[in-house]
């Protein structure tokens, strides 16, 4: 055989070097994947802490105030609410004012804006939830289906029409935007 002939019969992989590729491929993939994980799981555990310090923070103020509750607190020298015991409307957003105000929470709050979730959603503390279960509840805005399922099964039963972690509505999570809601 001549060199010309074995230089051509040289070109392109073996089968041995293909398999190789396609096991760093998968292996790479297979740790991305893991990685994703991890990370979804790191939010689902801060953001059951996260739920535990706002119900801590809102039972300090009324410890504070005489048992009333952030945004609704009338006595309040910055946006006042009407002290009907409930936290509806504009006292929503006042309830971050007043917890940051009283250093329970960090973070600039002007009575007017809510805090971010991990999801992109909003943080709200209310009573009388959308669901109309709890009265008093810390919701997360903005939750994707496999997010809002995972926190409802490991905080609760699973089943977001019953429990102390609660959808927004009647209907089962959607793909997109849920709203979950915490007992507190």
């Amino acid at each position: 055989m001549s060199q010309t002939n074995k230089m051509q019969s040289q070109k392109g992989f073996t089968l041995v070097e293909i398999a190789i590729v396609l096991v760093i491929i998968g292996l790479l993939l297979g740790g991305v994947l893991k990685g994703q994980e991890l990370i979804q799981n790191a939010r689902i555990k801060a953001t059951q802490s996260e739920v535990q310090q706002w119900g801590a923070a809102v039972a300090s103020y009324q410890e504070r105030h005489e048992n009333r509750l952030p945004g609704d607190d009338n006595t309040a020298t910055t946006n006042a609410g009407n002290g009907n015991g409930q936290i509806t409307g504009g006292e929503r957003t006042v309830v971050f004012q007043h917890l940051a105000l009283d250093g329970l929470i960090k973070g600039n709050y002007t009575g007017t804006n809510y805090p971010s979730n991990k999801w992109g959603g909003e943080v709200q503390i209310l009573t009388n939830t959308p669901n109309g279960v709890f009265a008093l509840a810390v919701c997360y805005t903005g939750l994707d289906q496999e997010t809002a399922t995972e926190l409802d099964t490991k905080m609760d039963d699973g089943n977001g029409a019953t429990g102390d972690v609660r959808r927004n509505n009647s209907a089962a999570y959607t793909a997109t935007n849920n709203t979950v809601c915490f007992r507190m």
